[in-house]
Order: structure tokens, then sequence, then C-alpha cells
């Protein structure tokens, strides 16, 4: 092979090197990142009716007290599903049975004036998200507080997830739509993984 051959092929070789370096660090469309980076949102609509809190610690009034621990479930629906006062019936079944897309759960804590609260922060909790009917399957958790302001949002740790989900890390965003049928909240949630 002849000297100008062979620099041809090294200089082809280092272009072709630099040009996978290049696709190798350059970010993912979102479509290729599975759940890194895919926002999703949905709607909770908590069931009061499995609302369960310690009793010892509570106002007068029997509504929770700051440091009253608790833990509860609810629905999941779409995002745009619900408005402030729908999503769950008296009874604690879903007003829209054929719109659900999962199950919620949360434990916490009442903090500050708890029960009481008409704003600023009222609870800190853990919520599992599980859009799967097979338990544990696709989850996404998240922690942090949680504001009795309605329609302001705040943001919470995504701690993990399972399945699609498991590397989920990054932050989420919640807002306070109103109160259900059951007296539960409604919630309306921006999952946004680590980009």
């Amino acid at each position: 092979m002849n000297q100008k051959r062979i620099f041809s092929i090294l200089g082809l070789m280092g272009w072709l090197a630099l040009l996978g370096m290049a696709v190798a660090f350059a970010p993912f469309n979102q479509e290729d990142r599975g759940s890194r980076g895919r926002v999703i949102e949905f709607d909770v609509a908590e069931d009061m009716n499995r609302f369960i809190f310690n009793q010892d610690i509570a106002f007068e009034d029997g509504y929770p007290a700051d440091g009253s621990n608790f833990i509860t479930r609810g629905y999941l629906y779409p995002a745009g599903t619900l408005t402030d006062s729908n999503g769950v019936n008296p009874d604690g079944s879903p007003e829209f049975p054929e719109l659900v897309i999962g199950e919620w759960i949360c434990e916490g804590y009442m903090i500050n004036d708890a029960g009481h609260a008409t704003e600023g922060v009222w609870v800190f909790s853990t919520q599992f998200f599980q859009f799967s009917e097979e338990a544990g399957a696709e989850t996404i958790v998240t922690t942090g507080y949680e504001l009795a302001d309605m329609g302001e949002a705040i943001s919470r740790a995504i701690t993990g997830g399972t399945g699609k989900y498991n590397d989920a890390r990054g932050e989420s965003e919640q807002i306070l739509l109103g109160l259900n049928a059951s007296d539960g909240v409604n919630l309306r949630v921006k999952i946004m993984p680590n980009r």
C-alpha cells in the first residue's frame, strides 16, 4: 500500500472514531430514553374511605394534628380527567372506572396545621404510583412535602421505581386540585425524571 492510501484510511478511521464518540455522548431523544427524561403526567383521586390515621394525635374535632401518621389510597387517571371535585364516588368507588390507569398509596405524617391547614405545608409523605395490574411491576415512588394551597405546585423527589421505571430519579411536581365526593384530595402529578 502506498503512503497516501494509508493516511487516507487512518484519517477515515479517525473521523469514524470521533463520530462514534459524538454519538455515544450525544443526548438521547426522549423517545430513546425509556423512562429516563420522559415526562409523565396523571391525576390522583384519593378515596377518603381508606384514609387511616393515628387518632391519638388529633385535634378536639377529630381531625389529624401535627405528628399524626397516616396511610391512604386512591386511583390514578389520565392527566386532565379530574377537576376539583370528581373522580371518586361517596362510597369510595372510582367515578370513571374505565379510565383508571393505576393505584395510588400514600403514607406519611400530618405536619404544621395538619388537618386544619388551608395553606402552606401540611403533609410530609411518600407516594407510591402503580401503573400495572401486577403488584409492583411498573411503579414510581416520590417523597416530600405537600401543600394545602389549591392550584400551587410543589416539587417532590423521585426516589425510585420498578419495571420500565427502575432507573427513575429526578423531580416530580404536585398540584392540589380540590376535594372529591369522598372528601379525599384530587391531585395533578407531573413526573420529570433526570435528563
